[in-house]
């Protein structure tokens, strides 16, 4: 089943298009602060599309997500109590809340580096960091070093690539897209059971 092809090619035609930058800050944006899907989906296939702009996508997606990564912060520091706290409770992700705090217990601002640069959801993180009244400036720096260094790096491995990558890409596009989705319900049983 080729699901994942034609997800490449809807994607790769709309990272040619002029409103591309403002879906990609947008996207990046709420990913940030509370939207499952990360930029990268779009960053890169924006980098393959035109691959001069490749700097300009990664400081325009960093800019964007660090911005959001500051409304996540705010909303924790702010609003935690009154109004996150029953929604975390409800949708059942507490535990991974209490993870979290846990985690900046021991690690501090690292913990923002990290979930900047990983695949760490970023936006649990700046929660945290503003439920914790963490020093906004580490925070702000830990975000912008970890932040930049993921999508400078993922930016600069698709222009490098060129377009050998996007051949040898769009010929396992399938069997990677599968495989994540085998990863994401192995992790899923596995975390459950």
């Amino acid at each position: 089943m080729k699901i994942f092809s034609a997800l490449y090619e809807w994607t790769l035609k709309w990272a040619e298009h002029k409103l591309a930058p403002r879906v990609l800050a947008i996207l990046t944006f709420a990913e940030s602060v509370f939207f499952p899907i990360p930029p990268d989906v779009l960053l890169a296939p924006m980098v393959l599309a035109k691959p001069k702009k490749a700097w300009v996508y990664a400081t325009l997606t960093t800019t964007a997500s660090v911005v959001g990564g500051v409304v996540g912060y705010l909303l924790g520091y702010f609003m935690f109590d009154a109004w996150i706290q029953p929604i975390i409770t409800e949708v059942g992700y507490q535990d991974k809340m209490d993870h979290a705090m846990a985690w900046f217990e021991q690690w501090g601002v690292w913990v923002v580096f990290l979930a900047g640069f990983t695949p760490i959801p970023y936006k649990v993180f700046t929660l945290s960091a503003g439920v914790l009244q963490m020093l906004f400036l580490p925070f702000l720096i830990a975000s912008f070093i970890g932040r930049g260094m993921r999508f400078f790096l993922v930016a600069g491995l698709i222009q490098w690539g060129g377009e050998k990558m996007e051949q040898k890409l769009r010929q396992w596009v399938d069997v990677i897209g599968w495989s994540v989705v085998a990863i994401i319900a192995i992790a899923y049983v596995v975390y459950v059971a």
